[in-house]
């Protein structure tokens, strides 16, 4: 997917939520990447590790964009956080090979 996209990133969403990005090129990677049988939540959650009913998919089809959302697996700098600006959330869902 990362051949495919602009950009995809990752973030904090405040010091329990995670927001990954994904920027298409075209309308067309766009309607590819954004389908529901290749982006869902059970994806998300697989890839993660976080339970599919906290995921939080949104599809901006006049922006190409998909935005993803799920808590963090801890809170934004304690002991256990090894990535407090969640900057590297977005590699393996980069790594998705679309259809």
């Amino acid at each position: 997917m990362g051949e495919l996209a602009l950009e995809v990133r990752s973030k904090n969403a405040g010091p329990f939520w995670v927001t990954m990005e994904l920027f298409m090129r075209t309308g067309e990677d766009y309607t590819t990447v954004a389908d529901e049988d290749f982006i869902n939540e059970q994806v998300v959650a697989g890839l993660y590790g976080v339970d599919p009913a906290t995921v939080q998919i949104f599809r901006i089809p006049a922006l190409n964009v998909v935005k993803i959302s799920f808590p963090r697996p801890v809170a934004q700098g304690s002991v256990r956080d090894r990535d407090i600006h969640a900057g590297q959330h977005h590699v393996p869902l980069a790594a998705l090979v679309p259809p």
